[in-house]
């Protein structure tokens, strides 16, 4: 299993009670080439000084894997405010090894094991819930939130206003006030790719 704690020169000091933890869906986890999604958080260490550890998985149950070993062994799950998924799928759906699962079976998986976390999916995977499918994953995961986009990426990735939405998030874990600012700061871009929260 790929696991890379980002240490490079950093132009701010390390955020050390803060940190991202992004999964990626990968063809295949044995193939070692460097995405677009790592290079992403490279840059906001460099940038903004938010440290993040990156995996990747390419089965459901790696997914439950990572996600689990984040949970139970990882001391640090508290200082883990956001989990960054950068997967296909459809508006209710992720898509692993062309296999689709609904977001009430990820949070049946996951049930009770997102307490207070910010669950945020990139532009890889349209997000687009119903009040009843949105209500149903925070009440049996425990998760604060879930955002991302409800446009198709079409060539735009989403990974800078991720970045800039990560960082806010670093200041304030208010996550209305974390909405404004980024819609405030990043109109265009959140008009464009159709930024969305369901809390």
């Amino acid at each position: 299993m790929l696991e890379k704690r980002q240490q490079l020169p950093q132009a701010q000091p390390i955020d050390a009670d803060y940190f991202i933890y992004c999964l990626e869906a990968v063809q295949d986890i044995e193939t070692d080439a460097v995405t677009e999604a790592q290079k992403s958080l490279e840059q906001l260490t460099v940038q903004y000084g938010v440290a993040s550890i990156y995996k990747t998985c390419d089965t459901i149950e790696g997914l439950e894997d990572s996600l689990n070993a984040l949970v139970l062994d990882d001391h640090h799950f508290k200082d883990y405010e956001v989990i960054y998924l950068v997967i296909k799928g459809e508006a209710n759906s992720i898509c692993l090894n062309d296999y689709y699962y609904s977001l009430q079976e990820i949070a049946e998986i996951f049930e009770g094991r997102l307490q207070g976390k910010m669950l945020h999916f990139s532009n890889a995977k349209v997000l687009d819930l119903d009040q009843e499918e949105a209500q149903y994953f925070l009440d049996i995961t425990g998760a604060k939130g879930i955002s991302g986009y409800g446009n198709a990426s079409n060539g735009i990735t989403s990974s800078n206003l991720d970045k800039a939405f990560f960082n806010l998030f670093k200041d304030d874990d208010n996550m209305l006030d974390v909405v404004e600012e980024l819609h405030q700061r990043h109109y265009t871009a959140c008009k464009l790719l159709d930024f969305r929260m369901y809390y």
